[in-house]
């Protein structure tokens, strides 16, 4: 989104177009590193909807392992307005989808 409305300069009308929900989902951070230029855009939005709209994030990684994903300053500013309020929920156990492929339930056959 960051990069589609740089040229333009649109990129705060769009995080306030985002920011008309009242909740704001934000799944699959850090299944791969993330660019500057993403990190900055989610770091924007984070900020932008901080003690103003719920924001739900999911993750494989610990929110203290962002600074993996991007540089450690946007890192530390983002964890720490998506911490501030938050209710955490970690899970564990075996991948659902990964479970029923091995027993062969949720796949069907090819016609």
């Amino acid at each position: 989104m960051l990069r589609r409305h740089r040229a333009d300069d649109t990129v705060t009308k769009a995080i306030a177009r985002v920011l008309r929900a009242d909740l704001i989902i934000v799944d699959d951070i850090g299944l791969l590193p993330v660019a500057t230029d993403a990190a900055e855009g989610l770091y924007r939005l984070v900020d932008a909807a901080y003690e103003k709209r719920a924001v739900a994030i999911s993750s494989n990684l610990h929110p203290a392992g962002f600074d993996e994903l991007m540089p450690k300053t946007i890192a530390t500013a983002t964890v720490d307005r998506l911490l501030h309020h938050a209710h955490v929920c970690q899970t564990s156990g075996e991948s659902v989808r990964l479970s029923q492929a091995l027993t062969g339930r949720g796949v069907k056959a090819l016609a």
